[in-house]
């Protein structure tokens, strides 16, 4: 019997050391499972002891950390999380001893190291003084909310940090899994380094991306210590991650380069292999050209010769350009019939021959160049790359002028039809006679 007795005692025993705080004490218990909505998505200022039930020094603070509790029930939020027995929690925030006391305030993601005494007057002074701290910094209209801001330090990152979206549980599946747009989602930690490192690079890539795609590529980033359900969803363990988003399929790793280069040339791919075939329109007017060329970096011209049949238009053109379009979309094409546009042909150097012919324009410039080469898939796709990177002889445009442009009836879209050719009787006629005078 008494061996049973020793038994129950020992457990009331490590029970009654365990259990500093109770549900009766204003002190409230927060658990990995209950932090992030409490404190870290709470708008009230927090103070936060991590502490182990077998530390000396915080069975001493209890008291004055309960009474500390009740002074400021309704004004300051005072909470204890048992850092022994939730050791991911206390990593969290770097708790390498006990008792540790940090003030979660305008940035939760960055809390702030108390280092007051330990009376409970001291507590409720230290609590105060941050709390006027919080209410200065929202009169001078700094929120603590959770912008995508890590480092929060300066210099130029060369893109606008609003480019990058903040995503959280609660707007992850409609923002991401609900949209047809592709998603590049970074999953970070605010005390990572590598994640610090990255973020002027991702927001200077949001930012072009958003200009370069016209928004069907977007750049997002969540904070991984908060919105631990969607990151948790994903298998992050790791920071920073990178996931593919794009909608119907399973997300896949990122598994490029860090460098705001890097990080476009992959975004500008998930949306070539996306994005719909170029619109192709016929030059029927000066408004149609002007219209279109100028609102892309360069304008595409194709003069293809007179249209006997549809197989003209849909394999040279449809084909063809839809084909090679890839990451050529900041471009516009455009096509006209030989002879359609013969000042337009002048001013380009195609002189009324040598058709299908193809030309570049920029007409910001007023700078053109010609396809040397052949009129195919891999001739084309040569003469853009070459532009692409600077190679490639120019001309200017007509002397600088841009060439008249005649209205014209589209085309109807049917078969052109050959020339009707008379039919000659030649039953009566007799060979041996030319044989003759051959």
């Amino acid at each position: 019997m008494k061996p049973l007795l020793f038994g129950v005692l020992g457990c009331s025993l490590v029970l009654a050391v365990q259990a500093l705080y109770s549900a009766s004490d204003d002190v409230i218990e927060l658990t990995p499972s209950n932090f992030n909505r409490e404190v870290i998505q709470s708008d009230s200022l927090w103070l936060v002891e991590f502490y182990a039930p077998w530390c000396g020094h915080c069975r001493n603070l209890a008291p004055d950390w309960k009474k500390a509790a009740t002074a400021l029930k309704g004004i300051v939020k005072v909470g204890a999380v048992d850092a022994d027995q939730h050791k991911s929690l206390g990593g969290q925030y770097g708790v390498r001893g006990f008792p540790t006391i940090k003030i979660f305030g305008a940035n939760k993601n960055k809390p702030e190291e108390y280092q007051g005494g330990r009376s409970s007057q001291a507590i409720v002074d230290g609590a105060m003084n941050a709390l006027r701290n919080l209410v200065k910094e929202r009169l001078s209209g700094r929120s603590g909310g959770s912008d995508y801001k890590q480092s929060g330090g300066g210099g130029s990152s060369g893109g606008n940090k609003k480019d990058v979206v903040e995503l959280t549980d609660d707007n992850f599946d409609k923002m991401v899994l609900d949209s047809d747009d592709v998603w590049l989602v970074e999953f970070f930690a605010p005390w990572c380094g590598h994640c610090k490192n990255l973020e002027p690079e991702w927001a200077a890539a949001a930012t072009a991306v958003k200009e370069q795609t016209k928004g069907k590529v977007r750049l997002g980033a969540v904070d991984a210590t908060v919105h631990q359900a969607v990151s948790g969803r994903y298998g992050i363990r790791g920071f920073p991650t990178i996931k593919i988003f794009r909608k119907g399929e399973e997300p896949e790793d990122y598994q490029g380069g860090r460098t705001r280069g890097d990080i476009i040339e992959k975004a500008l791919d998930l949306f070539s292999d996306n994005a719909p075939p170029p619109e192709l329109l016929e030059i029927l007017s000066e408004d149609v050209l002007k219209k279109t060329c100028e609102d892309s970096q360069l304008c595409i011209i194709a003069v293809l010769p007179h249209i006997l049949d549809t197989a003209t238009i849909n394999n040279i053109v449809r084909e063809t350009l839809t084909v090679i379009n890839g990451r050529l979309f900041l471009l516009s094409w455009l096509w006209t019939e030989a002879g359609a546009q013969m000042e337009l042909e002048s001013s380009l150097g195609i002189g009324g021959f040598g058709y299908p012919a193809m030309a570049a324009i920029n007409t910001r410039k007023m700078k053109f160049a010609l396809l040397r080469g052949s009129f195919s898939e891999t001739g084309i796709h040569e003469f853009l790359r070459e532009l692409s990177v600077g190679r490639g002889s120019t001309a200017t445009l007509g002397g600088g002028v841009m060439p008249k442009i005649h209205t014209v009836e589209p085309w109807d879209g049917k078969d052109g039809q050959l020339p009707v050719e008379e039919d000659y009787d030649l039953s009566d006629v007799e060979l041996d006679d030319f044989r003759d005078e051959l």
